[in-house]
């Protein structure tokens, strides 16, 4: 998430809010209502939030478990050469990319769904590095997040221009290469093969990547009438065809041998007298004596193309072009040997009569022809240009375009290319706010006036219907960026443009609280919301209030499990299916991502306990759990999918690599100190949400607090006041686990008041450098049933979930009651393991906090088993009965705890016992055996 506006960047805000002319476009509807709107000036936080957040740099984190896990991040930060992550941007703007590597995976052409979502990473790459700025201060963050701004501006700028030559070294000279991913190609005049009855075609080229069927060179009108050299065939071998009936009518040369890349070769095509000859590096490797096809019975065709097919589907041909060269006749063996190491203006065919063609350009889009027949080429991208004023992306606008008219989801055609603008522009936005790099402001504001522009113009019934697509129509957290983007630039139509992303079926059906989320995408729709609060701040509409308060609880409880996280197989299934739905693809990471920043937001306008009891236990399992306990480079090291099937080992390097879940991943660990402390909008309280070491810089009010804790491994914390003096009120979350009791001192002196778990405990007083506020939280172990099978439980020590390692793919059958304490503590019923903090063993298998980013097969579910009475380890030799809805009479006697004593507890079996032998579900003499069995058992407290 991005750090919050710091006062600098407020500043900044409040003057361009001022100086930034209004754009004008022609809107209709929703927009254009928006539009009209008077817009106020930046603030520091929408007056609708109460409580508000501090800046990421005013929270240092100090050693500890989340200091350690994100040092793993920064190292990765610091490590990833940013050079492959702009590749895909400068490749498709066709400017050179330095010999760089795309990251692959989603951000690469042989990706998932042909790479449609590249460029998605870059964003979340530039949020990490200002996030790790905004966390560490050090210069090496600012660095690389300007080499990339200067970068994305430069391929902006020449988006907008016709491209360019990118010459390079070449056989003889220079050549001129076409970038894979640039959809570039040449067009050569329609008069290029002037009807030759014979011909020759000899091109030098020096392929980059191994696509089969792209073109060296394809004349023709459409997929029926064309003539092509391809440098690969189905077989990965160079084939000639040329045909006036379509492919099945083709006549052809195929070569023997692949042509090996990154190396020049040399390809010659020879018609006449009935026999065409394919030539590769001066032998021929090909002859066919039936060719009765020239280009004379082609004609004049429309499409002249080098590097392009008249097919639509085949790749671009990704490499270089030099000597290109059409004669109207048959060169010999000879001629063509000579042509190995020689020009052809050098050798003894001379340059081709019909075009010639040498790429010695080094600037500009054209190509002079030196046949004399001045038929000059221009360079020019498959999908037309320039591009439109602002637009910013690692492909072309056609996903954009396509998105508009398309009714059906097709990830391999339309990858949610406004969900990857959402990245892109998080990503430029806090590169902003992080380093006050204007260029940065300046894409970002681009960006959006480049999608209103687009959206505007669209009916209302188009964009709903866009919205409501799944993947294709997925657009993230935009609403949340532009409406950040809005509080900066104050222009009208970026407001406007926040609304143009209204789902109504979606916020009016939540808004009504009314669950529809059976069967989405989770992911899509999740970051919606937190959107549409944003949208509430700025329009005070209070159907988006609504509809994010209500949708949160749809998810939490009845969608969630024990760790925090949502989904499976990155879909909703119906409400409470809890056990009904473990798999080994639970729980993608990037839901408890956006569920964390949506809990947040509503906490801003609704202090609510349960949205920061939810933060906590999403932070403190599931994500940090998602991040592999282990430094890399090259890799983020984060789970996608959190399996919850017995047995299951996390998948720290999922699918191909620059997922959507290790975006959010690398942002997660840069971040972690964000909802630490949060402070009344008034200034009159401090909120202290989460037990993690750290030090505030509270400069409103002169002072710092410093907490120091090894919590979790600490079953509590202290926080130092330092400073000057002021008066707040200190306002500690109590957990709702904190059962045990939530003790608090100043100075040494019990504060007075019962602090109830669930809830905040207020210390108010006027506080002076060296106060010393001392929490203590016991922890007890308990269990948290699936809420459709009581019987399948996970296990928590305090916030921490504990899952058992054991490579065994059925459930664990544990029971937990043997030596349960008065308390109702299940901790006495296992066993610490010596040296390992949280570790406990149970039934031959050891339980580990989830936050252990170790590639252990997991339990995170077992099934309770609890077949026997027994008390203190004292075993009554009776039946554990049951219910006919699973409850036990184990369970309902401990329902009872805490039991201040003995007696208390032997008297709630006696009247438990009493009411289950009336009711016929045990016999007179096991209860009474049950009973003794309680009056003898020794009991932990």
């Amino acid at each position: 998430m991005a750090p919050p506006l710091s006062r600098r960047s407020l500043l900044q805000a409040a003057a361009l809010s001022a100086a930034t002319p209004a754009i004008s476009y022609q809107a209709t509807g929703r927009a254009a209502a928006a539009v009209e709107a008077p817009q106020a000036a930046a603030a520091a936080a929408p007056p609708s939030w109460t409580v508000q957040p501090f800046a990421l740099d005013d929270v240092a984190l100090r050693p500890g478990l989340f200091a350690d896990k994100r040092q793993l991040m920064l190292d990765h930060a610091r490590g990833y050469d940013v050079n492959r992550l702009l590749q895909v941007f400068r490749a498709n703007a066709g400017l050179s990319t330095g010999g760089a590597v795309a990251p692959g995976g989603w951000e690469g052409l042989d990706g998932e769904a042909n790479g449609n979502l590249r460029g998605h990473y870059t964003g979340h790459f530039l949020t990490m590095l200002s996030q790790a700025y905004a966390g560490t201060g050090e210069q090496v963050f600012v660095d690389r997040i300007r080499t990339m701004v200067g970068a994305l501006t430069e391929v902006r700028e020449a988006l907008r221009r016709d491209p360019a030559v990118l010459s390079v070294g070449g056989k003889f000279g220079t050549a001129a290469e076409n970038v894979r991913g640039s959809y570039q190609y040449v067009d050569l005049p329609a008069a290029v093969l002037g009807g030759a009855s014979a011909v020759t075609l000899s091109a030098w080229v020096k392929p980059t990547h191994d696509g089969n069927w792209a073109r060296v060179f394809d004349f023709g009108d459409n997929t029926t009438r064309y003539m092509y050299l391809a440098a690969r065939n189905a077989g990965g071998v160079p084939r000639f065809a040329i045909t006036t009936s379509g492919p099945g009518g083709e006549q052809g040369l195929d070569g023997t041998a692949a042509l090996p890349l990154d190396q020049w070769s040399h390809l010659a095509v020879t018609i006449a007298d009935g026999t065409g000859t394919l030539y590769v590096n001066g032998t021929a490797v090909a002859r066919n004596t039936a060719m009765t096809l020239t280009p004379a019975a082609l004609g004049t065709v429309a499409n002249n193309w080098l590097g392009r097919s008249n097919f639509s589907t085949d790749p671009v041909f990704a490499g270089a072009y030099d000597e290109f060269n059409v004669w109207s006749r048959a060169l010999t063996a000879a001629e063509i040997t000579e042509l190995q190491n020689n020009r052809a203006s050098a050798a003894s065919a001379g340059r081709g009569d019909l075009a010639s063609y040498a790429f010695d350009e080094t600037s500009g889009g054209r190509f002079a022809d030196a046949s004399g027949r001045g038929l000059t080429a221009t360079l020019r991208r498959t999908w037309g240009g320039p591009s439109h004023p602002g637009f910013l992306a690692a492909y072309p606008e056609t996903q954009f375009i396509d998105l508009e008219s398309r009714t059906t989801s097709d990830y391999t055609k339309v990858w949610a290319p406004y969900y990857t603008a959402h990245k892109i522009l998080r990503g430029v936005l806090d590169a902003y706010l992080a380093t006050d790099d204007a260029r940065a402001l300046d894409l970002a504001s681009g960006m959006c006036d480049w999608m209103y522009s687009r959206l505007s113009k669209l009916p209302e019934a188009t964009l709903q219907r866009m919205w409501g697509l799944f993947s294709s129509g997925e657009f993230g957290g935009i609403v949340e960026a532009v409406c950040d983007l809005h509080t900066i630039t104050g222009k009208a139509e970026h407001l406007a443009l926040a609304q143009l992303f209204d789902l109504d079926r979606l916020i009016d059906n939540c808004a009504a609280n009314t669950d529809i989320l059976d069967g989405l995408h989770a992911n899509q729709h999740i970051p919606i919301f937190t959107g549409y609060l944003r949208l509430y701040d700025a329009t005070g509409e209070q159907r988006y209030l609504d509809a994010a308060r209500n949708f949160w609880g749809m998810v939490v409880p009845h969608r969630m499990y024990g760790i925090g996280g949502t989904s499976t197989g990155e879909f909703w299934k119906a409400r409470d299916v809890i056990a009904g739905t473990i798999s080994a693809t639970n729980a993608e990471t990037c839901c408890a991502y956006n569920m964390l920043k949506l809990s947040r937001t509503l906490f801003f306008h609704e202090q609510q306990p349960k949205y920061m009891d939810y933060y906590e236990r999403a932070l403190f399992n599931q994500v940090l759990g998602s991040k592999q306990d282990k430094a890399d480079a090259e890799k983020p090291l984060v789970t996608y999918f959190i399996g919850l099937t017995p047995g299951h080992v996390r998948d720290y390097t999922p699918k191909q690599g620059t997922t959507c879940c290790e975006g959010t991943g690398m942002e997660s660990a840069t971040k972690y100190q964000d909802s630490v402390y949060f402070k009344a909008a008034d200034g009159s309280a401090l909120y202290v949400n989460l037990y993690s070491p750290s030090r505030l810089a509270w400069a409103e009010k002169g002072v710092t607090v410093t907490q120091t804790t090894a919590f979790p491994r600490e079953q509590g914390t202290t926080l130092t006041i330092g400073g000057g003096s002021a008066a707040f009120a200190l306002r500690l979350r109590v957990p709702s686990w904190a059962t045990a009791g939530f003790r608090v001192t100043v100075n040494g002196s019990a504060v007075s008041g019962t602090p109830k778990p669930g809830s905040y405990f207020t210390v108010s007083r006027t506080w002076r450098s060296g106060d010393t506020v001392r929490i203590s939280m016991p922890f007890r172990l308990r269990v948290e049933k699936a809420i459709d099978d009581p019987s399948l439980q996970t296990l928590f020590y305090g916030p921490v979930n504990l899952v058992g390692r054991n490579s065994a793919t059925s459930y664990l059958q544990l029971g937990l009651y043997r030596n349960a304490g008065l308390s109702g503590d299940l901790l006495p019923s296992l066993t610490p393991v010596t040296g390992k903090p949280l570790h406990y063993t149970l039934a031959g298998t050891e339980f580990a906090p989830f936050f252990e980013g170790t590639e252990d097969p997991t339990h995170a579910y077992f099934r309770r088993s609890e077949p026997r009475v027994v008390f203190g380890g004292t075993d009554s030799g009776v039946a554990n009965p049951a219910k006919s809805d699973g409850t036990t009479l184990l369970d309902e006697i401990w329902a009872g705890a805490p039991f201040t004593g003995k007696g208390a507890l032997v008297s709630r079996v006696r009247s438990t016992v009493n009411a289950w032998v009336t009711a016929g579900r045990l016999s007179q003499a096991d209860g009474q055996a049950v009973v003794r069995t309680a009056e003898r058992a020794t009991y932990a407290p």
